[in-house]
């Protein structure tokens, strides 16, 4: 059996449409000692192929980190054939908070075997990864967070937070997680070792290791969110705990973000109308990740710049001839750092390390 997708886009919505399912989107992830990465992973594509499963997972030695969308009718075979894997016996299953999306979340189901799933830049073997910091859920957050001695860290990227994030939340302008490490220790942490600290991110993979790096270096009342924004949204709106969150949850799959409240706190990187809809440039030797208002996107033709709606309408073959031998990998999904963002680059105030406003 093949064990990789071959479809284009086009006949991949195709037949995700004929098949009739709906689908439930969940993330989960793992770390578990995995002998052979590459059998694990073959043995996983065909099982959640088995099952019309969709999405992106990827393995390494050092675990699993997946984020996947599941026809309903399948999910609770789809349950049953992880907790059949001995180190996934018990796994928490993340639930989208908003599937009201129109496009699907994903489109082929992709596994990929990596050196780690997830980017951090850490040597693992100089310290214990299962050292972790005090789990939270919803309600235990929102009073530590009520807390003065405590100090609230978003664990995500500058466009992340730009959509959405906890009142209160230092918010740092990076771009990457592994960038964020030592730059978070160095400006935030130091001189604060007395502090709670807590930290969030989009599901916990990254407080998952953050919490047990900083705890390794020495800080001592480290927590991180429980499952992160997703179960926290779930939660609040199950148990009836007050949501903290304001804004949208950016997300990396083609749903680009599900809304948790109906606050828009971002604008257009074009005029600067109130926005937080993210567009990914239509451009295919762009591709640039920006926020973009529905009248922009239509005078700019899904695209990010004049520059690249120029582009973008020429004949296919002259936008190949003009990408050909040219290295553009600097400029794709570079999430909303770009000088042909004219409202953003002439507004943009960095976040640095202060704290959110708590009214804003």
């Amino acid at each position: 059996m093949q064990l990789w997708n071959t479809l284009s886009k086009e006949d991949l919505v195709k037949k995700l449409n004929e098949s009739g399912y709906e689908f439930v989107t969940v993330s989960f992830y793992q770390y578990a000692q995995i002998a052979n990465p590459p059998l694990f992973r073959d043995h996983l594509f065909l099982k959640c192929s088995d099952l019309y499963v969709v999405g992106r997972i990827y393995v390494a030695h050092e675990g699993i980190n997946a984020q996947v969308s599941v026809p309903i009718p399948n999910f609770e075979k789809f349950r049953n054939m992880l907790q059949e894997i001995e180190f996934l016996k018990g796994i928490r299953l993340n639930i989208a908070v908003d599937e009201s999306a129109t496009e699907h979340a994903f489109l082929k189901l992709k596994i990929k075997v990596r050196d780690k799933i997830l980017a951090d830049g850490l040597n693992d073997v100089h310290f214990d990864v299962t050292n972790k910091g005090i789990h939270l859920n919803a309600a235990e957050f929102n009073e530590l967070t009520n807390d003065p001695n405590t100090i609230l860290i978003d664990f995500r990227n500058h466009y992340e937070s730009e959509v959405g994030y906890f009142k209160g939340a230092i918010t740092p302008d990076v771009d990457t997680f592994r960038e964020s490490l030592p730059i978070i220790e160095e400006s935030i942490l130091k001189g604060n070792e007395d502090k709670n600290i807590v930290m969030y991110c989009t599901g916990g993979i990254r407080c998952e290791k953050a919490s047990a790096w900083y705890k390794h270096r020495g800080f001592k009342n480290v927590h991180q969110l429980e499952g992160g924004i997703i179960k926290y949204a779930n939660d609040c709106e199950k148990l009836g705990v007050e949501n903290k969150f304001i804004g949208k949850n950016f997300v990396f799959d083609e749903r680009r973000g599900e809304r948790i409240t109906d606050d828009v706190i971002s604008n257009c990187h074009q005029c600067g109308e109130a926005c937080d809809v993210d567009t990914n440039c239509a451009n295919d030797g762009c591709h640039l990740l920006s926020i973009q208002c529905d009248i922009c996107k239509k005078k700019y033709d899904n695209c990010g710049s004049q520059a690249c709606t120029d582009i973008h309408q020429l004949p296919m073959e002259e936008q190949k001839a003009m990408r050909k031998g040219k290295v553009v990998s600097n400029k794709i999904f570079k999430k909303g750092r770009s000088e042909k963002l004219i409202f953003k680059e002439n507004n943009q105030k960095p976040l640095s390390f202060a704290s959110k406003s708590q009214n804003q």
